[in-house]
């Protein structure tokens, strides 16, 4: 992701004071020397002067303006934090992505240096560099910088770890590219932006400790002054004359807030899910959580004029409009990237919190799924099933805490009667000794195991919708059967109504009532399974799709032309369903 500093997205309230904040302290740092030294550093006659019209926060022990100083000791302390940053941050990302670019043997003791190191506080290391080098400007700003490689350097390890097993990046070695131009250009660019909302963290806790360091001695010496050396100055005169330690403490608080400002605004641009999460729950209390069902309408799920985008640049989902009635299996067919999921997602109230969500009408029974509808009756009436078994459960939990969740949060069952329930759940589900599944970890369970486990608890509360969001595709064709199956019996047995997420239409032609056919965020065709058995279809794109769809070729000479697996499982589903 880029960072678009003309977007509107961009200028948050949070950004916008921090960038302001700062632009003031900038311009402080510039000005105030050239104007107030004079007042700030010449002894005068008024010595120990209270607040005033002609000194804001009075004059110290020797009749200098306080007020001046604390302005004019903005520069020097700008200069120094931005030095100590600099020298954390860079050799930090460098020492970060040499790690990752090294042999495993130099990159495995450079990691248990690096444990070793920032285990503790960088301000300890900090005062022992200082108390080494002779006080003063260069010290400190080279003790502040170096005691905060290691702590830079182990968060860019741990982004580089991630990006270094890229496939582009293993690429990039097999090629020859050199370590120097994959760090550049292949992995600097994916970390830039953690880092850059790191950097500011590093600014305003190198301010923080060089002022620290000023304070106690080891730091700017006199004559010259920053912000901690003012407080050192106002140490003596603490009881007496409170107010000379007002000026440097607030420049201290505005400077570290503005760059944790911006910081926290860079963070927010960076996820956006935040921002609009607050606005969307603001608008959700505005709207009704039950609509009006007329009489006459008996659909289950009823979507009108569906539109799903990304606010202010595309449109993802245009216009779509549907209904599935009670004991309907309704699929949504297409390619990669047609909108199928994002269509399911928002009838189920779970669309990503950065999309926009807009329709005529979005219900499913008298629930509201444009509002926030009850969590309950949410997790009681509507179950899903999802692509990818492996990432569905918490691998840090059994298996039985798991699938009993949404029975004893929801339907307020005791622990050994929803044990109980998912047990006879997964027995319908043909999973050998339920029992003893509930005991085990997911990674025991086989990905077919895993994905059965899944239908079981989400028929278990007995929902009124299932949606499937292409539950098969990475199953094997013996579980894939097995799976076609076991939905077949839940679509007759409970009647329960379901929205069948697939881009295979051998899988949907042997499942599903009613098929939708998607392409670049609408419905272009609706077919029943009769018409797509017979091929009665009207649209390029569906046509393309049966185009797709490899035959069986009965010629036992040939074996170029053979079923494929999913249409081998459809068709064993359909056989002995």
């Amino acid at each position: 992701m880029t960072f678009r500093f003309r977007s509107r997205e961009f200028w948050t309230p949070a950004m916008i004071t921090g960038v302001g904040l700062l632009t003031a302290l900038v311009l402080i740092a510039i000005i105030a020397p050239l104007t107030m030294k004079q007042a700030a550093e010449q002894l005068t006659p008024h010595a120990a002067l209270g607040p005033g019209a002609g000194h804001w926060l009075g004059t110290d022990d020797f009749g200098r303006d306080l007020l001046a100083r604390a302005l004019v000791a903005t520069r020097l302390t700008l200069l120094m934090t931005a030095g100590a940053a600099a020298i954390s941050v860079v050799c930090g990302v460098v020492i970060g992505l040499a790690i990752w670019l090294s042999g495993r043997r130099v990159r495995e003791a450079a990691l248990r240096i690096l444990e070793t190191a920032v285990a503790y506080p960088s301000l300890i290391f900090a005062l022992v560099i200082a108390a080494v080098l002779e006080p003063g400007v260069s010290s400190a700003v080279i003790a502040i910088g170096v005691a905060g490689i290691p702590g830079f350097a182990r968060i860019t390890a741990n982004l580089a770890s991630s990006v270094s097993s890229s496939d582009y990046v293993i690429t990039a070695r097999l090629l020859g590219v050199s370590p120097v131009r994959i760090a550049v250009r292949h992995m600097l660019p994916n970390m830039a932006e953690p880092l850059l909302i790191l950097s500011a963290t590093v600014f305003a806790l190198s301010l923080v400790e060089i002022s620290a360091l000023s304070f106690i001695g080891l730091g700017v010496q006199s004559p010259e002054y920053d912000f901690g050396r003012l407080l050192n100055d106002s140490l003596g005169a603490l009881y007496t004359q409170p107010i000379e330690a007002v000026g440097p403490s607030v420049m201290i608080a505005l400077t570290g807030l503005s760059v944790m400002l911006i910081g926290d605004g860079l963070a927010a641009h960076a996820d956006p899910r935040a921002k609009r999460s607050f606005f969307r729950r603001i608008l959700d209390r505005n709207r009704n959580r039950t609509v009006s069902v007329p009489d006459h309408d008996t659909a289950l799920v009823r979507v009108e004029n569906l539109r799903v985008s990304i606010p202010g640049r595309q449109e993802l989902v245009k216009g779509v409009s549907f209904s599935i009635n009670p004991g309907e299996m309704v699929a949504l067919v297409g390619e990669s990237g047609s909108g199928k999921s994002l269509t399911a997602m928002a009838v189920a109230g779970l669309p990503s919190q950065d999309l926009a969500v807009e329709a005529d009408l979005l219900r499913v029974g008298s629930m509201n799924m444009l509002a926030a509808p009850e969590p309950s009756r949410l997790a009681k009436e509507i179950s899903i099933i999802y692509q990818d078994p492996g990432t569905t459960f918490n691998p840090s939990l059994r298996m039985g805490s798991q699938l009993t969740e949404v029975l004893r949060t929801h339907l307020r069952m005791g622990r050994r009667e929803a044990r109980k329930t998912i047990t006879d759940a997964l027995a319908k589900v043909n999973i050998t000794e339920p029992a003893r599944r509930l005991r085990q970890h997911p990674h025991e369970l086989s990905g077919g195991m895993r994905q059965r486990a899944m239908i079981a608890t989400s028929i278990a509360t007995a929902p009124k919708l299932i949606v499937a969001d292409e539950p098969t595709t990475a199953l094997d064709v013996t579980v894939q059967a097995e799976v076609l199956r076991q939905f077949r019996k839940i679509y007759r047995e409970q009647g329960t109504a379901m929205l069948f997420i697939s881009h295979d239409l051998a899988v949907v032609q042997a499942l599903c009532d009613t098929i939708l056919v998607m392409k670049s965020g609408e419905i272009v065709e609706r077919l029943t399974a009769a018409d797509l058995a017979a091929r009665n279809v009207t649209h390029p794109y569906t046509k393309a799709l049966l185009a797709a769809i490899p035959t069986v070729n009965l010629n036992p000479a040939s074996t170029e032309d053979a079923a494929t697996p999913a249409a081998s499982a459809a068709a064993g589903a359909g056989a002995t369903s």
